[in-house]
């Protein structure tokens, strides 16, 4: 029997994902979970039982979760990659709207309307006059799961629309318009662009990543728009440039104390995913990687460990290691197993960056003092035993 610790509310048809037969649900309790399901609690001070094998996240953005350290625990950690890329696509095209139209600006006005309402308003609407978004350039950064449904959906609004990123995926290029123009060339895209979109992950690399060096590159006017990640703007750099006018508006979803007191900004407060149909989505996309990995030990979508799955060969049990990517591992291992006279029916291994994982289907006796003997090898990160039990229907969990 399995448990899973919430740290979010999950729709009663997600939690219907879990057989009542193997998991135990339990609310915000990590000693004795074997899983946690999550969305945006920061958990990097929280200190991780043994016993504890997976997070997953209902979401993409995972820097609320010390990846690393859950790597060096042999914790792995599963994301929700394109579960909510509708949702945040819709929010970036009201950021447009917005940042173009001055709507925020005039339904504040309007609401302060005290008498004579319909002539004040013919009066004053001129003020809030502001440009379409056919015919205009849209730059847009990162065309991952989000960028290049926002850049196919300019195309259809009659947007000229420039692309850049550099570690595209096959999958995501292939969904891309033939409208959209690529460019290697960032620079290119901050000097043609009326408005400029970032659909980028945090990291070191995209720390600051727009700054007063590539705003001087930027049209006179351009609006920027921040639904990704905190700290890929520099707020500093960003606020002097709406003072000054270079830059005309910028819509965040992520706000700050700085943001919420400058000029010609809306903040939206993380909205993003926050859609019935993208908590939904992100939620069942989340528990499906869990229980897949906690039953049968496939990982699909993983941040810190490699995407590894294999199909069960029948009558074997089956053994999940995770373990450095550092040379002979793979034979300590089998001879491990060979020298207690277990026998490798199937096995898969695969690597990325520093981490591996092996799942490996056996017959013959395997025990517990087996298990942390081969765990106790050099290198070994955690090793998972999973036995073979015919199939449960699945129940209703309350």
């Amino acid at each position: 029997m399995n448990k899973v610790a919430l740290f979010c509310k999950i729709p009663k048809e997600t939690l219907n994902l879990f057989s009542e037969e193997k998991y135990t649900l339990i609310e915000q309790e990590t000693s004795e979970a074997d899983g946690i399901v999550m969305r945006s609690m920061d958990i990097h001070d929280m200190k991780f039982s043994k016993q504890l094998k997976a997070i997953a996240r209902s979401g993409a953005g995972v820097n609320n979760i010390p990846i690393e350290r859950c790597a060096e625990e042999g914790i792995v950690v599963f994301n929700s990659p394109g579960a909510n890329s509708n949702a945040v696509c819709e929010l970036t095209f009201l950021g447009l709207l917005m940042s173009s139209r001055k709507i925020i600006d005039s339904i504040d006005w309007t609401r302060n309307i005290e008498k004579n309402v319909v002539e004040s308003v013919e009066r004053g609407k001129s003020k809030f006059v502001g440009p379409e978004l056919k015919g205009k350039t849209l730059g847009v950064i990162g065309l991952g799961n989000v960028g290049h449904l926002v850049a196919n959906m300019g195309v259809k609004l009659g947007m000229e629309v420039i692309g850049y990123d550099p570690y595209i995926s096959v999958k995501n290029a292939l969904a891309l318009s033939w409208d959209v123009q690529y460019t290697s060339d960032i620079n290119e895209l901050y000097r043609r662009s009326d408005y400029i979109t970032l659909h980028v992950p945090y990291s070191d690399e995209t720390k600051n990543y727009i700054n007063k060096e590539n705003i001087k590159l930027m049209k006179d006017g351009v609006k920027i728009l921040n639904l990704a990640r905190s700290g890929i703007i520099n707020d500093d750099d960003l606020i002097e440039a709406l003072e000054s006018g270079k830059v005309g508006y910028h819509v965040s979803d992520l706000p700050t104390e700085k943001l919420l007191a400058a000029k010609n900004v809306v903040c939206i407060p993380h909205l993003g995913g926050s859609t019935f149909e993208a908590e939904e989505n992100c939620a069942e996309m989340a528990v499906t990687q869990l229980t897949e990995y906690l039953e049968r030990g496939n990982i699909t979508n993983s941040v810190n460990f490699p995407d590894c799955s294999m199909d069960r060969y029948p009558g074997t049990d089956r053994i999940v290691v995770l373990n450095k990517n550092i040379p002979n591992m793979i034979g300590q291992m089998t001879t491990a197993l060979a020298s207690h006279n277990v026998n490798i029916i199937g096995m898969v291994n695969k690597s990325r960056g520093d981490y591996a994982c092996n799942i490996i289907d056996v017959v013959g006796e395997i025990n517990e003092a087996k298990l942390k003997e081969l765990e106790e090898h050099y290198g070994i990160l955690r090793v998972m035993l999973i036995r073979q039990k015919t199939e449960q229907k699945t129940n209703n969990i309350q």
